[in-house]
């Protein structure tokens, strides 16, 4: 049996990497602003890992974030109308960034706007495996969100988490990595339980998992908790793919994972006999 330093220095042969990154990881606390200097630093680094030779999809989230900040709504609950019309907003806001900050390192990336309704229909889904497919061989970086423009169910109850781990899905991708505020899996919330022990491997994920997750988020931005991470690591690992949770407030770890070293929880692959993506989108 592999110890976790052999399943570490594994990352290093990944080829498809799927990254996915929080609000609270692209913002500023203190004003929910976009943190350019993260933003720039993520570009660069995904660049330099395509230059590697390997394939990139990045799932970012901030759209909602943006779009609130660019309206000048306040910090107020906002109903599901006021967040469609954000996202309207943040979403090009968000988009014009990254193509700008890509093209600096002549990289060129694409966006991928996807509802639930792309994975429940088949047809759906075959046409976004397709574009994904053909833009990875093309080179290009593609730039994927939920379309909480005319969305309301990802809104309410999805988040970029499980998007991740779709997209990592039906693109065959063999790694995904959760860049959230939270260094990785721990045993309680460490915020309010000072004797949580963090979990740095985890080879099967079961019922007594799921209850070490919570559901709420630490971020006054962010819509996905623990407990949406463990839903991420189970697909992704039936799927056939290792999944990373790491802390994305230093955006260099994502170089550190894939170089092998002990950072956030690595969940192990276990690819299921006869995966079907359609049985993860029940709820």
């Amino acid at each position: 049996m592999c110890d976790i330093n052999d399943l570490r220095k594994k990352l290093k042969n990944k080829k498809r990497i799927v990254i996915k990154i929080g609000s609270s990881s692209l913002t500023h606390p203190e004003t929910n602003n976009i943190d350019l200097y993260k933003l720039e630093k993520l570009v660069r680094i995904l660049t330099d890992i395509r230059n590697q030779g390997k394939e990139v999809i990045l799932v970012s989230s901030g759209a909602i974030a943006v779009g609130r900040n660019a309206s000048g709504l306040g910090s107020g609950e906002l109903t599901i109308a006021q967040k469609q019309a954000c996202a309207s907003i943040g979403q090009a806001q968000l988009m014009m960034i990254y193509q700008k900050l890509f093209s600096e390192y002549n990289q060129k990336a694409s966006q991928i706007l996807m509802t639930k309704y792309t994975m429940t229909d088949d047809l759906s889904r075959y046409n976004a495996r397709n574009t994904f497919k053909e833009l990875l061989k093309m080179g290009i970086i593609p730039v994927v969100n939920e379309n909480d423009t005319i969305s309301t169910y990802e809104i309410v109850f999805g988040d970029n988490d499980r998007l991740s781990a779709l997209v990592t899905a039906i693109t065959n991708a063999d790694l995904l990595i959760l860049l959230s505020d939270i260094d990785g899996l721990y045993t309680d919330d460490p915020n309010t339980n000072s004797n949580a022990q963090f979990v740095p491997l985890v080879t099967s994920i079961d019922e007594k998992m799921f209850s070490m997750g919570k559901s709420t988020s630490g971020s006054s931005v962010g819509t996905g908790g623990m407990s949406s991470k463990l839903i991420a690591a189970k697909i992704a690992t039936d799927s056939g793919a290792d999944m990373v949770i790491a802390n994305g407030s230093h955006i260099s770890v994502i170089e550190k994972i894939l170089n092998g070293e002990e950072y956030g929880t690595l969940f192990t692959s276990h690819h299921k006999e006869n995966f079907n993506i359609t049985d993860y989108l029940t709820d």
